[in-house]
């Protein structure tokens, strides 16, 4: 049975065992959700997904990172000023990057 306040919100009450209020919470949690927020995103079908691992985010900071190494060394080819120690280093950052991608998708 629902209640509903003066704002017109109806309030629930349910029951959980032991077990499912753990899950429940623990998934709200990896979510980074309330319990609330993360019921009703449940409710409404919105996407409720887990927080990337600090790990997955590493990842991710050091693919930025050789991204913008690239970036540079495309900058120096395109402005004809680059060596062809340039173009090595490239092509190993871009090996980089493949093999971290290669990590983050097998997570």
């Amino acid at each position: 049975m629902s209640k509903t306040d003066k704002n017109g919100r109806h309030h629930l009450h349910i029951e959980l065992t032991p077990a499912q209020y753990q899950l429940f919470t623990s998934q709200a949690k990896q979510c980074g959700l309330s319990r609330r927020a993360y019921l009703v995103r449940l409710i409404e079908g919105s996407p409720v997904r887990a927080r990337p691992s600090q790990e997955i985010k590493d990842l991710r900071w050091e693919v930025h990172k050789i991204g913008v190494n690239i970036n540079q060394i495309a900058r120096s080819v395109n402005a004809g000023i680059a060596r062809e120690e340039d173009a090595k280093r490239g092509l190993f950052l871009l090996d980089q990057v493949y093999e971290l991608m290669y990590q983050i998708a097998r997570k």
